[in-house]
Parts: structure tokens; C-alpha cells; sequence
């Protein structure tokens, strides 16, 4: 049940802003790194004249998280948010703008708000809606290694069957089974576009997210690859599910795992990575920080010691399995550093590479997936966009190629898609900060050549 805070506030008029036209929707956007993360307070009056006020973040899909205190002193308004740990700090300059700043965590950014007029939602055109001419079904399987279950949604085209099926495999991070990112459902979209085709899709809640048991503390992507396994042998089990022509997609990290599986399972009949790495994980981290701070204007003589600095950080990490030596470490090597800001940024750097995620981490950095190449012998289509700004085509693309086809598969198709970025949307920079913003959820484009090769692929 969630919980909501009452304020008591009087009903006095401020300059020209009374307390009924302070409610309402007040919407602003952080700038973040490279990220851009819309936020909506949404506050109203009771008839008691007190303050029920609530927050959303659309783009990253949290709605209606409780806030606490609700402070107005003239023309000033803070607003407490105890369950995140942070704070808004305002200027009412009129009865439909603040400027002001959003500290958590430590730090403060700049958070003006202006005043929307209705409820805020995002606009996705390209989400599936019912009726669908096929059916749902939604199932559970085991990782029984581990000993929990995992849940998810089942489609399956009109017929009897046995189809022709995927696993759809989600980036890092905690996903749902649409891997739902700022707003957009990618993996319903995915499922959408194959079941009408012909083809059955089990897309699942990631471990410890949505109706899915197991935890992602002091998880690694070989756990993740676990529960992707335990999705595959779901769909072997089942009499309507072709197992000769059962593959996977990943995405991202899920690519990686797509690789993992069908290296060491022949029976994976095919598999698609959509910007998944063909070099490991220090370099696929120094090459999207590079690149990111080269678009965002960071000066090169900063990103030259970044690199310097975070490639130290990593073989640090591989190293030490534990967090706390490195940690120390970490510490000592940025305290000896010369320049001032690597100094004073070390806090902020080792917030984000919490002791939770830091035997993830550990595993990325290390992984390597040429070493899978060799034992890869089912058909692969390689797609990342050009202006991906987390996993470089220009990079990741002729690696897989290369790798793959020294090993003899020659069943491979890789490609580097004009346009689009990480997520394969039409963008202007590539950078993350576009994300949220872009409407379109998946270049409709590239559905069908993922659709259109799966089909070739199974009626061959």
C-alpha cells in the first residue's frame, strides 16, 4: 500500500501565487551525464487546505512515489522525497514557473519546473494494443540451479503449432519483460512483430523484478545466463514449441548471453545480438565513456585522463574479487592523483559502482566474447545502430564478424544500421539523453529484418 503524506498549509496568498494555483502538475528535466530524466511533482489540496503531493519520473517508469514535506515560505518551496533521499529546493516565479535545484545523493542539479496542464504522459506511438490476433499466455519456469521462479509472457500465433520460437534476452540493468526503459516497451514491441508473423515469443521479468523471484544482489551475467537457459528448456518442454527452430534475441547485455548459450548449447538453433559486444567489457566502458564525453564537449585533455583513470579503476577491479580491497585501493590511487578533479570526483565514482553491483561489474569488465566465437556454429544476425553511443558499431560489429568467421561459421550476418542508436530508434546524436524524448519505441525498419531472416532462416 503506498503511503501518503498530509501537510498543513495555510491559505494565504503569496505575492501573485495563491495555494490553489501552486497544485497541480510541475514538470522538469535533470541533466544527468548524458542522460536526460524528466521529473513531475504532482501536488493538490485537500479540502482541508492541506498538501497531498506525490512524484513521477515517465522515463524511467516510476508513478506516484510518496513525498514528504511540503515547506512554502513566500515565494520559496521545498519539497522533502525521504524514499529516494533527496530534496527540491525552489523559486515560485509565477503561478506557472519555478527555477530551482534537486540535490540527492549529495549532489544538486539544476531542476526548473514549469506547470502542465493536465495529467503528463508519454506519448509511445508504437505500443501493441489489443485485441491481438494471437494469443497470451502468461507462464512460469524454474532456474533450478538456483531454485526460484521466473515469470513472463508467452505469445503464440493462431494454430496448433509447433512454432518456430524466441527467448528475448534484456540489457543490464533490472528489467521488466518489455524491458521497459524511459517509457518505451521494446521487447512487447519485438513480440508484437513476430508473433503476427508466425513466430512464439517468451519475453520474462528479469530475477528479483516484477513477478519474478531471485535477487540481483551479487548477481553476474552468468546468472543472468542461468535464467535465459531456464527460459530456453521452458520452451523445449512444451509440445507446441518447434524445438529444432528455437532461438534467442538479446539486447545489449543479453546479446553477451545470447553468445554464452550458444556456445555452449548446440541445440540453440539460431541467435540475434542487437548491439551486443563483440570485445570485452573494459574496452566496450572506456570506448562509451570516450565517446560519450567527446559528444557531450568534454575537452580532450580531460578524456585523456578519464581513460587513464577508469582503465586504472578496471584493473583494479580484475584484480581484486573483493570490493573493499579495491575500494581502498581505488582510494589510494586517485589520492595520489595530481589533478584536482579526479581527486574531488573519486566519491562520485565509487557511488556508482555500488559493493551490489560490484561482482556484475567485475564479471563485465572481464568478459570477453571472442572466447565464445569459436564454439558458435548456429546462424547469427549482428545488428547495432551507427550512432550507438554504448556498444560502438564501429567497433563491436567487425569483431563479431571476424571472430565468427575465423572459427569457420559462416552463417553470419552483421550489420550496422544508418541512424539509430542504442535502443535502434531514428536520433539526432545518439546520446542517452535522447532516449526519453524520441517517441518512436523501435525502427520499424529493423523489425523486419529481424522478422524477415528468422523466417528465411526457419523455412529453409
Amino acid at each position: 500500500m503506498k503511503l501518503i503524506f498530509l501537510f498543513m498549509i495555510t491559505g494565504q496568498i503569496f505575492g501573485q501565487v495563491s495555494d490553489d494555483q501552486l497544485a497541480g502538475s510541475w514538470m522538469g528535466a535533470l541533466e544527468v551525464g548524458s542522460s536526460r530524466l524528466r521529473l513531475v511533482f504532482n501536488i493538490s489540496i485537500t479540502d482541508d487546505a492541506s498538501f497531498i503531493a506525490t512524484l513521477d519520473s515517465p522515463d524511467q517508469g516510476a508513478k506516484d512515489i510518496p513525498l514528504g514535506d511540503v515547506i512554502r515560505s513566500g515565494d520559496s518551496l521545498r519539497i522533502e522525497a525521504p524514499l529516494i533521499a533527496g530534496y527540491f529546493v525552489g523559486k515560485i516565479s509565477s503561478d506557472t514557473t519555478m527555477e530551482g535545484q534537486w540535490n540527492q545523493a549529495g549532489r544538486s542539479f539544476d531542476l526548473n519546473l514549469k506547470k502542465h496542464t493536465g495529467e503528463f504522459v508519454l506519448n509511445r506511438p508504437q505500443e501493441p494494443q489489443p485485441p491481438f490476433p494471437y494469443r497470451e499466455e502468461e507462464v512460469s519456469f524454474e532456474n533450478s540451479e538456483q531454485g526460484f521462479l521466473l515469470a513472463g509472457t508467452l505469445t503464440l500465433p493462431e494454430g496448433r503449432g509447433p512454432f518456430p520460437a524466441v527467448i528475448l534476452v534484456s540489457g543490464s540493468g533490472s528489467q521488466n519483460r518489455d524491458e521497459e526503459i524511459f517509457g518505451h516497451k521494446p521487447f512487447k514491441l519485438i513480440a508484437d512483430q513476430l508473433t503476427r508473423n508466425g513466430i512464439a515469443v517468451l519475453r520474462y521479468d528479469d530475477r528479483g523484478v516484477g513477478s519474478s523471484g531471485g535477487s540481483i544482489f551479487g548477481s553476474t551475467t552468468a546468472d543472468n545466463a542461468l535464467d535465459a537457459l531456464s527460459a530456453i528448456k521452458y520452451l523445449y518442454s512444451r509440445d507446441d514449441i518447434n524445438r529444432a527452430k528455437t532461438g534467442i534475441i538479446g539486447h545489449s547485455e543479453g546479446g553477451m548471453i545470447a553468445f554464452m548459450l550458444a556456445s555452449e548449447h548446440r541445440d540453440v538453433a539460431f541467435i540475434i545480438s542487437l548491439a551486443g559486444p563483440g570485445v570485452d567489457g573494459k574496452a566496450i566502458l572506456l570506448d562509451q565513456s570516450e565517446y560519450i564525453g567527446r559528444l557531450s564537449g568534454v575537452e580532450a585533455y580531460i578524456l585523456k585522463d578519464n581513460r587513464v583513470v577508469m582503465n586504472k579503476v578496471y584493473e583494479l577491479m580484475i584484480d581484486n574479487p573483493s570490493y573493499k580491497v579495491w575500494k581502498e585501493k581505488v582510494l589510494d590511487f586517485t589520492g595520489a592523483y595530481s589533478r584536482d578533479e579526479i581527486k574531488q570526483g573519486k566519491n562520485a565514482l565509487l557511488n556508482s559502482i555500488p559493493e551490489s553491483s560490484y561482482a556484475w561489474m567485475r564479471y563485465f569488465v572481464m568478459f570477453d566474447p571472442t572466447h565464445c566465437f569459436g564454439s558458435i556454429t548456429c546462424p547469427v544476425l549482428a545488428l547495432n545502430g551507427e550512432k550507438d553511443c554504448q556498444v560502438l558499431a564501429e567497433r563491436n560489429i567487425p569483431a563479431i564478424l571476424e571472430g565468427l568467421n575465423a572459427a569457420g561459421n559462416n552463417k553470419v550476418t552483421a550489420l550496422v544500421l544508418p541512424g539509430l542508436n542504442h535502443l535502434f530508434q531514428k536520433c539526432e546524436t545518439g546520446l542517452p539523453a535522447e532516449y526519453g524524448v524520441i517517441e518512436e519505441t523501435f525502427d520499424p525498419e529493423t523489425l523486419d529484418i529481424i522478422s524477415d531472416w528468422i523466417l528465411k532462416l526457419v523455412k529453409e
